[in-house]
């Protein structure tokens, strides 16, 4: 009953931070014109969310670490080095997207950072990610419990390790293309995390980290009042590319790789469609796909906005409820 509590206590936390930051950034986010250019290539529907404010990410990220600071100066969270590693992802993601996003307003079109640029810095954080993943006393094992497999990756599981990141961070980022679809399939995804987490006693600081989960989906669901149809603000990649690999980061601690397969499911589809519609235009110079990302293509065939979230949403749930009964019961 203590964890049940926990975990509301701890949504209910930052929920109401969330909400009331939110209020009052996105009315300075229009003073100062810190808005998004919406891309030539999509529906005419869409040209009239050009002007919404960007850098929504800020409202789940800055809330989420005061929660965490406030929770660990009052000994309501022992800090741990895996709490560490999840908390130098979330806040170096943020830091990189904020950059990219602020390039972006700055230049006043959609370059911001460049695809080398953000690999660099992505392989700096892996590694030193990796650095304290070692030190810690964590072991690059690959393990699939319920089939009672391990696999020793050795100086392997550092490149492992890159590409889940790199993948994770840029797959929410690629899905963050309609009013609330990345940030409601990723409240999704902490939530069964958080569970996961709570169960991953061989991990040391599992509870905290459980507890990081659950104040992010409480920011989450407060940034889902803004973000859903219509969206008064865009989450743009400070949001995007931190939920990612903060979900990954997690995942790779608590050794549930596999497990975070089948959570971030609709993230990986939408980022398979896009490579799928890439490499149909290189090799056959015809599209495959109306449009990539998978919910582009939706919107090409005549569905509404709501509908296809709501529908995403609701794979991304059955896929959560399956991972927890995968990575938990079973």
């Amino acid at each position: 009953m203590l964890i049940l509590a926990k975990a509301i206590l701890a949504m209910m936390l930052g929920f109401i931070i969330s909400f009331i930051f939110g209020a009052i950034l996105i009315p300075i986010l229009k003073r100062t014109k810190i808005t998004q250019k919406v891309s030539v290539f999509l529906e005419k529907k869409h040209k009239k969310k050009d002007g919404t404010p960007t850098m929504g990410g800020l409202i789940f990220i800055i809330p989420t670490l005061v929660v965490v600071a406030f929770l660990l100066l009052t000994d309501r969270m022992d800090f741990s080095e895996n709490l560490f590693l999840v908390l130098f992802v979330f806040i170096t993601y943020a830091l990189l997207g904020f950059l990219d996003d602020y390039l972006i307003i700055k230049r006043k079109s959609n370059d911001g950072l460049t695809e080398i640029q953000k690999l660099f810095w992505q392989l700096v954080i892996a590694l030193i990610f990796f650095y304290i993943f070692m030190r810690s006393g964590n072991e690059p094992v690959l393990n699939i419990y319920t089939l009672g497999i391990n696999v020793d990756m050795g100086w392997f599981y550092g490149i492992f390790l890159l590409f889940v990141l790199v993948a994770s961070s840029n797959a929410v980022n690629i899905t963050d293309g309609l009013d609330g679809l990345a940030g409601g399939l990723s409240a999704i995804a902490f939530l069964a995390f958080g569970l996961i987490c709570w169960n991953a006693k061989w991990v040391v600081g599992y509870q905290d980290i459980a507890i990081f989960c659950f104040i992010l989906v409480g920011t989450l669901l407060g940034f889902l009042v803004f973000n859903t149809h219509p969206a008064r603000i865009f989450m743009g990649d400070t949001g995007s590319l931190t939920l990612g690999a903060t979900l990954a980061s997690i995942a790779l601690i608590t050794s549930h790789e596999v497990t975070f397969i089948v959570v971030a499911g609709v993230f990986i589809v939408e980022t398979l469609v896009s490579i799928i519609q890439m490499l149909g235009i290189m090799a056959f110079k015809r599209k495959i796909f109306l449009m990539a990302p998978l919910h582009h293509h939706f919107e090409k065939k005549g569905y509404h906005e709501n509908d296809i979230v709501k529908g995403f949403w609701i794979v991304g749930l059955m896929l959560a409820m399956a991972a927890i009964a995968f990575g938990v019961w079973i």
